[in-house]
């Protein structure tokens, strides 16, 4: 993880308060990088998540899908054979 400390100098232990500080503010989520931005007695800090795998979920034939390799060969070809509408100008 990067830590840049800016307008100024902190502690280790100060660091390490700060960091505690957003991760529990945001569980479950993994902290890159932290940008602590000293401004006389206020502190400002700016950090950054690695980024979440997202998975497209579409509606697709009446169902909720992100793909299609779960699905029998009968909705594979329902799927296949559906029109796709568009919209006119």
């Amino acid at each position: 993880m990067d830590i840049t400390v800016n307008n100024g100098t902190i502690s280790e232990e100060e660091k390490n308060n700060y960091v505690r500080y957003v991760r529990e503010k945001n569980p479950g989520k993994e902290l890159v990088s932290l940008d602590i931005n000293l401004d006389g007695d206020f502190v400002d800090l700016k950090y950054q998540f690695e980024d979440i795998p997202f998975e497209r979920i579409r509606r697709v034939t009446g169902y909720l899908t992100g793909t299609l390799d779960r699905w029998n060969d009968a909705k594979r070809a329902e799927e296949k054979d559906r029109v796709k509408h568009g919209i006119c100008s």
